[in-house]
């Protein structure tokens, strides 16, 4: 019997990248797939590289950063599908911008998109989860929902707060049998970085070194699938760049010297 068969996932960010790696894992060991993005076009060629049948996925166009919504989406989905038994918040957009010349309006869109959204869809979906007494929420933060990194002022402040969130949610419904899951990739091949927005709301439109050389998503995707079915607390998954997460609990200082050499170095904005 497949892992996930007949599970119902509901996929945000789910036309490229990571989204896209954890709909065809999903796929392949059973799931039930809800795939949403803007791209329409794109989920379509997702839906159908993941090979299911008609009754098996539903195509749900959403732009996560129009949050006021997403009760109508909700509703679509129990109506085609009866339940959600995993959520996975994926939806996201980074940064390589100094704070100091980054206006607010580009923090707020940051904000808006990774944590607004995220919690928005979240709190829509709880009170169906809550109901059927099960539930897996996943959503994808990063390693710098640990610590911080340069150019990534905005992007590290929306993954900070949701950690904030779903450690608080996850002891809040425990009792209704819903699980909380906080996936904190490294550097993962895709295309994140082009996609980063610049001071002035544009895209980065360069593919970072560090990125091109990630790990591959399918790869991550079977890792994630892996872990959440032992109901982890957190993934964190990638290279060397996970040292920075136990550096930043006990040797601070040192962590601050080897970000400020690589700043120096102009790493982050490569």
């Amino acid at each position: 019997m497949k892992q996930f068969s007949d599970q119902i996932f509901w996929i945000t960010g789910a036309s490229a990248g990571i989204g896209e790696a954890i709909a065809k894992e999903a796929a392949s060991q059973g799931a039930k797939l809800v795939l949403s993005a803007r791209r329409v076009d794109e989920l379509e060629r997702v839906a159908k590289e993941c090979k299911l049948s008609d009754n098996q996925y539903l195509i749900l166009p959403m732009d996560i950063s129009q949050y006021k919504d997403f009760s109508t989406l909700v509703g679509i989905v129990i109506k085609k599908f009866g339940r959600i038994d995993y959520l996975f918040n994926n939806a996201g957009v980074s940064t390589r911008a100094l704070a100091s010349e980054t206006p607010i309006e580009v923090d707020k869109r940051v904000m808006d998109i990774n944590y607004f959204g995220s919690i928005a869809l979240t709190k829509a979906v709880l009170p169906y989860m809550t109901q059927q007494k099960k539930g897996h929420i996943i959503v994808t933060s990063s390693v710098v929902g640990y610590f911080a990194t340069p150019m990534r002022s905005a992007y590290a402040a929306s993954k900070h707060a949701l950690h904030g969130f779903y450690n608080a949610l996850r002891e809040e419904v425990h009792t209704d049998n819903i699980i909380i899951t906080i996936l904190c990739p490294g550097y993962i091949k895709t295309n994140i970085s082009i996609n980063a927005l610049k001071a002035d709301g544009e895209k980065f439109n360069k593919m970072s070194v560090n990125q091109s050389a990630g790990m591959d998503p399918n790869e991550l995707a079977k890792r994630v699938l892996k872990s959440i079915k032992k109901n982890r607390r957190s993934i964190n998954i990638g290279g060397s760049e996970l040292f920075g997460i136990y550096l930043n609990r006990f040797a601070p200082g040192l962590l601050s010297k080897i970000l400020r050499k690589k700043q120096s170095k102009n790493s982050f904005t490569q």
